[in-house]
């Protein structure tokens, strides 16, 4: 009896030594996490970069002995991308990369030509051949397609002065940095710098500074700044340029010289009123003589 409870005591002890290899494979490991922009924008026609990042447990593994797949959530069988080109659903093949590098955690996600039907949720899946692999089904991005391309937006001062520096900038969002749209003046003139920045989430912003020497004609012209969206799509945004005239000596002398001359008007006028009233007195009084 004692030999079989001493036999039961190791098997359980080899059970429980099981359950906690099991518990600590990379399967279960609770070191296996996603960070996926969930909420995005994407202009239908255009392209869009979905930012993904990831953690798997062990140490760091080449990017080769790694696999990422991205699949619809809803539709489990529509693979949206596979290192495998014919797993991939045929509407999704030719039209997504991987932008990273698997081994560094990086599985962000480009897609071309989207689709007004692309929106997804868009979920990502870390395989690691022979060991393990997780689905992060509650980090998935969902997509807002935009159908018309956004407008740029414009900021100046009210008004310029004539023979100073004027500077206009104009700014554009947009979700693919890839791909990022172009911005362009209707002034032939003057100096244009560009900035690209990343405001975090997925979210970019491209600027373009333009700056002149606005003259007298340009008063009241039209300046637009033109969008071009990967795809082919663009809008553009205007403002009326208003120039405050350059102030000289011409603008100071004309109205001096004009007030003089008509002073001098007023006054031989108010001296042949009082000559001609002196006549016309003297006139009276020998009359009436």
């Amino acid at each position: 009896t004692s030999s079989l409870t001493s036999i039961d005591k190791q098997e359980k002890m080899m059970i429980f030594l099981l359950l906690l290899q099991a518990m600590s494979s990379p399967v279960f490991s609770a070191e296996w996490d996603a960070q996926v922009v969930m909420d995005l924008e994407a202009l239908v026609t255009s392209c869009v970069v979905i930012p993904c990042t990831f953690t798997y447990p062990g140490g760091k593994i080449a990017s080769s002995k790694l696999r990422g797949i991205w699949f619809l959530r809803n539709e489990r069988n529509d693979t949206v991308f596979h290192e495998d080109k014919s797993e991939i659903a045929p509407n999704f093949r030719d039209r997504t990369k991987l932008m990273g590098r698997l081994g560094e955690g990086n599985c962000t996600l480009e897609m071309i030509e989207v689709k007004d039907h692309d929106r997804g949720p868009l979920c990502f899946q870390a395989d690691i051949p022979g060991t393990g692999q997780f689905t992060f089904l509650k980090n998935c991005a969902l997509l807002k397609m935009l159908y018309d391309p956004p407008k740029p937006t414009l900021a100046h001062q009210d008004t310029a002065s004539q023979g100073e520096p004027y500077t206009i900038t104009c700014s554009i969002t947009h979700t693919c940095p890839s791909n990022m749209p172009t911005l362009t003046w209707s002034r032939s003139t003057g100096r244009i710098i560009e900035d690209h920045k990343n405001n975090g989430y997925g979210r970019w912003e491209m600027q373009s500074i333009l700056t002149f020497i606005p003259e007298e004609t340009d008063d009241h012209s039209k300046i637009t700044c033109t969008a071009k969206f990967n795809g082919g799509g663009s809008s553009s945004a205007d403002h009326t340029l208003l120039v405050q005239r350059k102030k000289n000596h011409r603008h100071i002398i004309v109205p001096t010289l004009v007030g003089i001359v008509i002073a001098v008007v007023f006054g031989a006028a108010c001296i042949l009123m009082m000559k001609k009233y002196n006549v016309w007195s003297r006139l009276s009084r020998m009359s009436r003589r």
